[in-house]
């Protein structure tokens, strides 16, 4: 099994059409920030990137993380917001007041709510509240910080390291642009009941009020969420989520000099992509997109459809074009069920993918006949023998 590109004829008919039109993708924004992505939740379109998937510290947006844990804990039943969990004398000595980083004041060895705990995880930003979360959830930091590595590679945020569940520098805390826009998507769509604790403004805790440290809150921007963290290793950085009109932006800042200038292109990159797109379907959902290939079966190949319409957000004006690209492993082997995730259609702006969407055949193939396998088993043997003399000769 070899990886294929997939007939795009109709794909290309379309990407044509769509130049055409003049509206074709191409940044026309720039940031001070060395690390910046802005994508839109709906389509998944990638907007504005820079430097999306180098690394780089978290600092204390890490916490996302560690929220999203806490919240799949909830939300399986394991832990109900009314537990109470214990403020360790490690927590209140590394996370606490004491410390000297930001803190929602838990007082040693008293017991926190899990529904507070979270409001000063987020809205405080407190390192004692996430020690006390990631403990009272898997005993130790630690541990804590394995199951949060684990769960980034089960999201898919296949570059992304953890720990720690604050965001303390840490050679092995590295996360990148792309894999925090995905997992604020992710929280966003799969914790509707929680996700309003990044969007709360205020806490008070042992009579200290505190305000949300997230900027865009109090910017009329329709900002609702997610996180800031600042460290002398990482500069200053953002993951945010604002809707307008319908329509939601997820944007990561980071490496900024200082909070006035995350908090001015934040503002900056929100507007203009709120302002500089419109959504072009390209694709119905049961549009034939491409085709892959199929061995042994009563026909050589199956068409390709997607799930839902392929939607993308274009600019207004622009020259520059799209490409696409549908890859798939195959041949596939027959019988082949209808409905059956084969492959990804991938949509680049010169060589970034600004969208990527899941192909599933439109149509079963069965089985052909002896003499249709033989003939494919033929075809297939030939093009192994010239794939492999071709490797050679390279």
């Amino acid at each position: 099994m070899t990886k294929r590109i997939a007939s795009l004829s109709a794909w290309i008919g379309a990407l044509c059409a769509l130049c055409l039109s003049g509206v074709c993708l191409a940044q026309t924004i720039q940031t001070a920030a060395p690390y910046a992505i802005l994508v839109d939740y709906e389509t998944g379109t990638v907007l504005f990137e820079k430097s999306s998937d180098s690394l780089m510290e978290p600092a204390s947006t890490a916490k996302i993380m560690t929220a999203e844990l806490v919240f799949r804990e909830l939300a399986a039943g394991r832990i109900k917001l009314d537990d109470t969990f214990p403020i360790s004398e490690n927590a209140w000595r590394k996370g606490g007041g004491v410390a000297g980083g930001s803190s929602m004041f838990a007082l040693v060895n008293s017991r926190v709510t899990v529904d507070d705990l979270l409001r000063g995880l987020i809205i405080d930003s407190g390192n004692d509240a996430a020690i006390a979360l990631a403990e009272g959830v898997a005993g130790t930091e630690d541990a804590f910080a394995t199951l949060m590595t684990r769960r980034a590679d089960e999201l898919g945020m296949t570059k992304s390291t953890f720990a720690n569940p604050w965001g303390k520098s840490d050679p092995d805390q590295r996360v990148t642009a792309r894999d925090m826009a995905h997992l604020a998507e992710y929280v966003i769509r799969q914790y509707p009941q929680y996700y309003h604790y990044f969007g709360e403004k205020d806490f008070t805790w042992n009579k200290i009020h505190q305000m949300n440290r997230n900027p865009l809150l109090t910017m009329e921007l329709g900002a609702d969420g997610l996180k800031t963290g600042d460290i002398k290793e990482s500069g200053f950085g953002l993951v945010g989520s604002a809707v307008q009109n319908g329509q939601r932006l997820i944007l990561v800042l980071n490496g900024l000099k200082s909070a006035n200038e995350r908090a001015e292109e934040a503002r900056r990159l929100l507007n203009w992509g709120f302002r500089s797109f419109e959504r072009k379907t390209l694709f119905a959902e049961s549009d034939i997109i491409g085709t892959a290939k199929v061995f042994g079966g009563a026909s050589g190949e199956v068409g390709l459809v997607a799930n839902k319409p392929i939607i993308m957000l274009m600019p207004r004006a622009s020259g520059e074009k799209l490409t696409g690209k549908i890859t798939y492993n195959g041949p596939l082997i027959a019988p082949v069920e209808q409905g059956a995730e084969v492959g990804t259609l991938r949509l680049y702006r010169g060589g970034a993918v600004v969208q990527e969407t899941p192909l599933v055949t439109a149509a079963a193939v069965t089985t052909g006949t002896l003499t249709q396998r033989s003939l494919d088993a033929a075809l297939e043997l030939g093009l192994d023998l010239f794939r492999q003399l071709v490797q050679k000769s390279k």
